[in-house]
């Protein structure tokens, strides 16, 4: 088990439900939120914050949680 790894991972993961969660509450707390939808138009913009901002992080986390706990490192 790899201890650093595995707080990456949480850390990680709890940064995208965070945003998830502000999101819903909070919208107008992201200033990147608003700044790409008026980019890319509300839809897409909406899209590349939440693939960014949630799913890349829940995903990476998840990853590096599994790889902690084979041993492995990110690093």
């Amino acid at each position: 088990m790899d201890p650093l790894t595995l707080v990456v991972g949480v850390a990680a993961v709890a940064y995208g439900l965070y945003t998830t969660y502000a999101r819903v509450k909070s919208p107008s707390s992201f200033g990147k939120l608003a700044a790409m939808r008026s980019r890319f138009g509300h839809a897409a913009g909406t899209a590349v914050h939440v693939i960014a901002y949630t799913v890349l992080p829940v995903v990476f986390g998840l990853v590096a949680i599994v790889l902690g706990m084979q041993g492995k490192s990110i690093f």
